[in-house]
């Protein structure tokens, strides 16, 4: 009984500690989930309003804005074509592990970019834009590059594969159009032989009209009786008497 017990308090705090560790997972999941909603939304907002100052506010404010919509649309399509093209092809864990290197100096350079958006001083401002343009251009250039590189090497393996399907494809086309096989000549079919005349006796054809008109009239099979001789104990019966 204690035996029954103990393997039903066990199997409950396995139950249990099932439950808490799937409600724990369910809860990471969930906010991973949101957490990525949340900054989605956030990075769709910073676009919105950074569009909209390019467009407001001409002069150096306008270039900030369009310096760092530049720099994060290019460093974020880098990033997403990274992580997509990882899981598939092993050899760009270095290429991502370089993309992290250039996502530092990009950052440092949004978070400067950010900053200057509040500066007063619009002649500070001018002088630092040249400098702020170059660098912009330095990691979006090597962000592309990075981008297209693993967008070249994704073609080329399609390329490949699709090259070697489409032998594989000519090759079974090929093997299914030989449904035809070389027959021998056929012979000509013999004619039935004659079948060999009966020994039981002449062969005979039947008898039509024409025959018959051509033989003549057929003799009687029998020769009619002749006249038979009159014995004289034979004779001729008198006539009964009238009177």
């Amino acid at each position: 009984m204690e035996t029954v017990l103990t393997v039903i308090a066990l199997l409950f705090v396995l139950c249990v500690a099932l439950g808490v560790y799937a409600t724990v997972k369910a809860v990471g999941a969930a906010k991973r989930g949101v957490d990525r909603t949340i900054a989605q939304a956030r990075r769709t907002v910073e676009d919105t309003t950074l569009r909209a100052r390019t467009l407001a506010q001409p002069g150096p404010a306008g270039e900030l804005a369009q310096l760092r919509l530049t720099l994060r649309t290019s460093m974020r399509a880098t990033q997403d074509a990274l992580d997509a093209g990882v899981t598939e092809d092993e050899s760009l864990k270095e290429s991502l592990g370089l993309f992290e290197r250039l996502s530092v100096h990009g950052r440092e350079l949004d978070a400067e970019l950010r900053r200057l958006e509040t500066e007063p001083d619009r002649g500070t401002l001018a002088s630092r834009l040249p400098d702020l343009r170059e660098r912009t251009e330095r990691i979006t250039r090597s962000a592309d590059a990075l981008r297209w590189a693993a967008h070249d090497r994704a073609r080329r393996f399609a390329d490949d594969d699709l090259d070697t399907l489409s032998a594989q494809i000519d090759v079974e086309a090929g093997a299914l159009r030989h449904w035809t096989k070389e027959r021998p000549a056929s012979s000509a079919t013999p004619w039935p032989q004659a079948q060999a005349p009966e020994a039981a006796g002449p062969q005979t054809w039947p008898e039509t009209p024409e025959s018959r008109a051509t033989h003549g009239p057929s003799r009687p099979s029998l020769t009619p009786p002749g006249q038979r001789p009159v014995h004289p104990w034979q004779r001729k019966p008198r006539p009964e008497s009238t009177t």
